[in-house]
């Protein structure tokens, strides 16, 4: 026994020699002594597949401790690992290496060799290849020694020639005290962990594209410097890890008992760990230099291909919308299937660009003009196609998970697969060249790909599928045939209207909040018509963004049966919106309402819904109209018998109210225009004090001299 006793103490005084080395060692000196090492033309290695083997290799020997959280890892690697067959050109190449760095290091710390030492003929064993090989190597070589001994612990109990050789290392009685073989492999453990996660900062490192990042750039330097330094650190933590490895195999309880190895364990742990969070640091640091380098690349080939022709569409839908993974982009609004840019080749592409916060209404309106433009075509027949591109910020949650979902389930066209899959590059050029912020666009794309109309909506909501193909050179056609007129005003909003006018009926629409006003307004309108002996019909329009005001009007009047008034609230959102679109769209043709009367005329009326109080236009025919505030209005009405009912008999009835409305006008007034906002200037979302929600933006403008 005596030979046995002796042993341990042998053992235990080396780790107190290392561990004054491990203290007192100048990093400066050491880092040339590293550097001597290495040879200036290292053998080339792809490293990747041969550090998965070495990760397996660790992660079985763990199974026995830690069963759930191993297999997960062993399955994830499993699935991106190469077969042992595409492995053999790799261990036919390096296999000798290994094993002499293996028995270098087994030899070595039987010998009872210092770790450094032992660190430095390792390194010079390795001076041929490159700093990522030399530690997956290391890697690969202590993974044989750390391997073998697992694997004959773990058959001992099943195996008789397991069972008979961990006998004679002594294993079965190592494992009586397995409180502290626990415990020290628990540490041997930890530094495994971080070891190999500081090995695959230094592959990461050399798989950095040079296209984008080069040695001189200030983050590849400061990696540059620390990766050999690194490399020592990882290669002496392995000897160490094997150190122990080896003085567990023949060993005592004393031994076991000894506190001096698990002490030199952690302190390598803490090491390395600190040199893996300075290697991620610089790791993310190129990486965001490289992604800036990328996304100006790819913005700057997104303005010239948008700047030259194309023979189709397809060199731009791919820019815009593209799958790295090769999978198809898109998704089929019908069936729900994925589908690739083919079905987009030589159409007219519409790009519905917007957030998430689409509503049903706009939803509704636009799936409505949508199915007319295809008219019972097939799709494959029709010659243009929306596509949905949803602007989304990150981070991506489940909250908008949910939404995405649900608005993909009410679109009949066509979507990007996922808002991730649309480059920054892409959302960049969205924002700063088709000026999206949050309002939603349409942007069409003629089957060249060239941009033909930056925002359909306007043109779409006026006309609907008569502004077919919705292009900018369409809608100065459609204009230049327009006047303002009462058809332009309503249109397919209340389909009665041209009824009314073809049979010359008097026409009244009015809008506002005011129940009170609505209902004394329309029972003296009604009263004067029918002393006038005219046919008058009234329509309730109600006012822009209706609310629960509006919608217990319109039953009011429903339940009144005095006046008609739209179906729906979806059909007053319609009206107010194309109103709001001809201002738009004639601002974006530079008219002005100097010199453009169509302009004119919807300010004036998008103005009357500004102010607080209602409002009303009075129409004889398509183009005899007039319009005022709902007090002025009122005023008129309530001097029919006093001021101009003997006019109207004599004069027509429009001329008479005419004129009481021109007489009865003074020149004080208080008008406000407001106007959703479509700039970034000022905060995009504002809660309500009272109820939480989210505010509407919009701009006013005020013009008071009362």
């Amino acid at each position: 026994m005596q030979p046995m006793a002796a042993a341990a103490p042998r053992k235990s005084s080396l780790v107190k020699q290392d561990r004054h080395l491990f203290a007192t060692r100048d990093e400066n000196a050491l880092t040339k002594q590293v550097l001597a090492t290495h040879s200036e033309e290292p053998l080339e290695l792809p490293v990747n597949p041969l550090l998965g083997l070495v990760e397996k290799i660790f992660l079985r020997a763990k199974l026995s401790t830690h069963q759930g959280t191993t297999r997960a890892q062993l399955e994830a690697i499993e699935d991106r690992s190469p077969g042992p067959t595409d492995l053999l050109d790799l261990l036919n190449f390096v296999s000798f290496t290994i094993n002499r760095v293996s028995n270098e290091i087994r030899y070595r710390c039987s010998r009872a060799g210092d770790t450094h030492t032992v660190t430095m003929e390792v390194l010079n064993l390795l001076s041929n290849w490159p700093w990522d090989a030399k530690v997956v190597l290391a890697l690969a070589a202590f993974a044989i020694n750390y391997g073998e001994f697992w694997l004959l612990a773990q058959q001992s109990t099943t195996d008789f020639l397991a069972k008979d050789i961990s006998l004679l290392k002594k294993l079965p009685e190592m494992f009586e005290r397995i409180d502290i073989v626990k415990q020290k492999f628990e540490e041997v453990d930890k530094l495994i962990n971080t070891l190999m996660a500081v090995a695959k900062c230094i592959v990461d490192f050399t798989m950095l594209p040079p296209h984008y990042i080069t040695p001189d750039t200030p983050e590849m330097k400061s990696a540059t410097t620390l990766i050999p330094t690194a490399t020592y650190w990882t290669i002496r933590s392995i000897v160490a890890c094997a150190a122990q490895n080896a003085g567990l195999v023949g060993v005592g309880h004393e031994y076991l008992a000894s506190a001096s190895e698990s002490w030199e364990l952690s302190s390598l742990t803490h090491k390395i760990d600190s040199i893996r969070k300075h290697l991620e640091q610089l790791l993310l640091a190129c990486h965001h230099y490289i992604n800036e380098k990328m996304h100006q690349e790819a913005y700057a080939n997104l303005v010239r291909l948008f700047e030259i022709p194309h023979i189709d569409n397809h060199k731009i839908l791919k820019a815009l919308i593209f799958s790295k993974d090769d999978k198809p982009p898109l998704i089929d609004g019908q069936s729900k299937e994925k589908a690739t840019l083919e079905v987009l080749r030589k159409k007219n592409v519409l790009l519905l660009i917007s957030d998430l916060d689409l509503t049903t209404v706009e939803l509704s309106m636009l799936e409505q003009i949508y199915r007319d433009c295809i008219n019972n075509k097939s799709r494959a027949e029709s010659d243009y196609e929306v596509v949905w591109m949803p602007i989304v910020e990150s981070p991506w949650t489940d909250e908008k998970q949910k939404k995405f979902e649900r608005l993909l389930g009410m679109m009949p066209w066509y979507s990007v697969a996922h808002p991730s899959t649309i480059e920054s590059a892409v959302v960049e050029y969205i924002r700063q060249v088709w000026k999206f912020v949050k309002k939603p666009l349409l942007v069409v794309l003629d089957p060249r790909g060239k941009v033909v109309n930056t925002n359909a909506f306007h043109m779409m909501w006026i006309w609907g599928n008569l502004a077919h193909p919705f292009t900018s050179a369409r809608e100065d056609s459609l204009w230049k045939e327009e006047t303002w007129r009462l058809e332009l005003l309503i249109d397919s909003v209340e389909p009665q209207v041209f009824q009314w006018i073809e049979t010359g009926k008097y026409i009244c629409i009015f809008g506002g909040e005011d129940l009170g006003w609505i209902r004394s307004f329309s029972r003296k309108i009604v009263e004067v018509a029918k002393d006038a002996g005219i046919e008058l019909e009234i329509l309730y329009v109600g006012k822009s963004n209706p609310g629960g005001k509006i919608r217990k009007n319109m039953a009011a009047i429903v339940e009144d049966k005095l006046i008609h008034t739209l179906e729906d609230p979806t059909l007053i959102w319609f009206f107010w919106v194309r109103l709001e679109s001809m201002w738009y769209s004639k601002t974006q043709r530079g008219s002005t309402i100097q010199n453009d009367p169509i302009m004119q005329e919807t300010m004036t009326m998008m103005s009357l819904d500004s102010g607080g109080q209602g409002w009303a236009v009075m129409s004889k025919g398509s183009t005899d109209m007039l319009r005022a505030k709902a007090e002025i209005m009122s005023n008129v009405v309530d001097g029919y018998d006093k001021r101009w009912k003997v006019n109207a008999k004599e004069k027509g009835f429009m001329a008479a109210m005419r004129k009481d409305l021109e007489d009865t006008h003074t020149p004080e007034h208080c008008n406000r225009l407001i106007l959703p906002s479509s700039n970034g200037t000022i905060p995009e979302k504002i809660v309500c004090s009272e109820c939480g929600t989210a505010m509407e933006k919009f701009i006013m403008y005020r013009c008071c001299n009362d």
